[in-house]
């Protein structure tokens, strides 16, 4: 995980966008560089889109990752004219912008569409298969859950063979600092503010184990953040402990976590973080099904808390 991944990080709105109706849009000027970059590109991409919608689509997309024309060009592979009457049709109908310095932007269209397919996003039926395997996997039950207010709130359980099952229920609402789900999504955020969650939801003694001090909950947080994922040592419910990643969504925000839950007499502290491995695998599937596109899933960081 990165340590550019803080969960309260949202793109703002740029201050002026120009979208266009009638008119072809603005296109830098490219340089010997550019047209360099975009040769050793063809050289590697010798086999450009046939069809047009594939074309537009590829033009769309590297319009999104690239502001300048040049770069658009290198990154698909087309013949300069082609992408900019491609640039100029997609800024036509609104599907893309151009902000004052010419740079590509979602258009309001795409927007639109973009805000319709999120909205009917559902975690359970994107997770089910992945869960599926983890717990397949690690033979014990597996929670999602995100966070409402000063509490998290479990969305899914899938439990295991095991001829016992976990206290927990889908709807049931737990305190953040004494779950792996909570510190996990804790941990995205920065210092400041966990410092207001804390002070504003307080660390209730839940369990003898339960972490009340909150210097030794700052402490906690920043164990989190090193090693990307988050325990609870029966400090929910006695006897049970669990191991809990993030799940990042399309912005790269933390909105949910996976856990894993067991019983602390079946399992030692070292089996238990040995599941990390099969339970950062999961994360990292369900969060790019989500449309998280980060690639160092489960590496240094979790957050950025500068």
């Amino acid at each position: 995980m990165t340590a550019d991944l803080a969960g309260e990080r949202m793109p703002s709105a740029p201050a002026a966008v120009r979208v266009a109706s009638d008119v072809a849009p603005v296109l830098p000027s490219s340089t010997p560089a550019d047209a360099g970059h975009a040769a050793a590109h063809l050289a590697a991409h010798p086999a450009a889109p046939a069809g047009a919608a594939e074309r537009t689509l590829l033009v769309l997309e590297a319009a999104l990752e690239h502001p300048r024309f040049s770069d658009v060009v290198a990154a698909t592979g087309l013949p300069k004219a082609t992408v900019h009457r491609l640039l100029a049709t997609l800024v036509t109908q609104r599907f893309l912008a151009t902000d004052p310095a010419g740079s590509y932007l979602p258009g309001p269209a795409l927007l639109a569409i973009a805000g319709r397919a999120l909205a009917g996003i559902d975690i359970s039926a994107i997770a089910q298969p992945f869960v599926d395997d983890l717990v397949a996997t690690v033979d014990c039950t597996v929670h999602i859950g995100y966070l409402s207010g000063d509490s998290i709130v479990y969305v899914m359980r899938s439990d295991s063979r095991k001829p016992y099952t976990m206290p927990s229920r889908v709807g049931h609402a737990a305190p953040l600092h004494t779950t792996g789900i909570g510190k996990v999504i804790l941990a995205s955020y920065p210092d400041g503010t966990v410092d207001r969650i804390i002070a504003s939801a307080g660390l209730a003694r839940v369990t003898d184990a339960s972490i009340t001090d909150p210097d030794a909950f700052r402490r906690e947080i920043a164990d989190v953040r090193s090693r990307g994922t988050a325990r609870d040592r029966g400090e929910n419910v006695p006897g049970i402990a669990c191991i809990a990643a993030p799940l990042f969504d399309h912005t790269g925000t933390v909105r949910y976590g996976l856990s894993v839950s067991t019983l602390s007499i079946e399992h030692t502290d070292a089996q238990i973080e040995a599941m990390s491995g099969p339970l950062l695998q999961a994360a990292a599937a369900i969060s790019n099904a989500l449309g998280y596109q980060g690639s160092a899933f489960a590496t240094t960081t979790l957050g950025n808390n500068s």
